[in-house]
């Protein structure tokens, strides 16, 4: 990688951490290609991204940005995980190490606030966005939903009246 290569990998870290929600820092332990492949597919199931870069060019990259907590982790042979979302690129990866034992979960950053290990599974454990907003609009329209049940209730139940009277008359 000559330098003007260099320059640009930072420049692309510092835009993509200058734009997400939350970054996921992993120990890779000896992922195959096979592995790597099948966690990249699973992130950009979930909407997140996973870049190995080299630790030296990520920490410059952090420079000025709300994640220069991150510097820290960055240290033996790590890759960044993030997303716009706040819980995709944790969730993905908390899931993808829970089944193999390749890949660790050392630590993360939402915004300017600092995760350790237990944090980033904390993080992977709550609701997504998406769920978030499905639960808000189930809220929203349940009282929709009962208002117009009780509204339409007293005409169906007289509707059942008229039907018992008229087969009891046929009777």
């Amino acid at each position: 990688m000559d330098r003007s290569q260099k320059t640009d990998a930072v420049a692309q870290l510092n835009a993509v951490f200058n734009e997400v929600g939350v970054v996921v820092v992993t120990r890779n332990l000896g992922l195959s290609v096979a592995q790597s492949t099948d966690l990249r597919s699973k992130m950009r199931e979930a909407g997140a991204s996973y870049k190995v870069a080299k630790n030296r060019l990520a920490k410059l990259a952090l420079k000025e940005t709300q994640y220069e907590g991150l510097e820290d982790y960055l240290s033996g042979p790590t890759a960044l995980a993030w997303s716009e979302d706040p819980v995709a690129a944790a969730k993905a990866a908390v899931d993808f190490a829970k089944t193999t034992d390749k890949i660790e979960i050392v630590g993360g950053s939402m915004g300017g606030q600092l995760l350790d290990e237990a944090g980033v599974r904390a993080l992977a454990s709550m609701p997504s966005l998406d769920e978030l907003r499905g639960t808000l609009v189930g809220l929203v329209n349940a009282p929709a939903t009962k208002i117009a049940r009780v509204v339409n209730e007293p005409a169906s139940k007289l509707a059942r009246v008229f039907g018992a009277y008229g087969a009891k008359e046929a009777a």
